[in-house]
């Protein structure tokens, strides 16, 4: 540099971007392992949820047993809340979509329905694990995030530790 010049040369900068590029290189996969963690601490919360929903509804409304949708859990008409609008849950849950994955819920049989089924199932990107969870109350995972097929697959999974 001449006498009096202020500034950085091009390889200052050069070396700087480079740094900048391989602290980025390292951050961002952990990042994003970070927002998958997450996201399926929520799902697992989320299906914890369905499951104090689904026993709350079993217990008022008895002679329907558990719910017949993950809707029906939900709802906006709570005063009062009734068979059809339980407002046992929010309303972006009975949804069916929060945090990165995708949600299901259903009674199995004719009214009263003895059994229920609930599923969590990641969105393309946004989880590595779907999630299960049936009247017997145990939180059970799906290491592939594969769909779980039913209430009988699901009780084969291992459980949420």
């Amino acid at each position: 540099m001449k006498n009096g010049q202020k500034g950085f040369s091009l390889i200052e900068l050069v070396a700087v971007v480079a740094i900048i590029l391989i602290v980025a290189a390292i951050a961002i996969p952990n990042l994003l392992q970070a927002r998958v963690s997450a996201n399926e601490s929520s799902a697992v919360t989320s299906i914890q949820t369905i499951n104090t929903a689904m026993t709350a509804y079993n217990w008022a409304h008895n002679d329907l047993g558990y719910a017949a949708t993950l809707s029906v859990l939900g709802g906006t008409n709570c005063n009062p809340p009734d068979a059809t609008s339980a407002c046992l849950i929010d309303t972006v849950l009975a949804a069916g979509a929060k945090d990165g994955y995708n949600f299901s819920a259903a009674a199995i049989g004719p009214p009263p329905a003895e059994q229920y089924f609930a599923l969590a199932v990641p969105m393309t990107g946004t989880g590595n694990r779907s999630f299960c969870t049936t009247e017997m109350d145990g939180i059970h995972f799906d290491a592939t995030g594969a769909a779980i097929a039913d209430h009988d697959s699901c009780l084969a999974l291992p459980e949420v530790q």
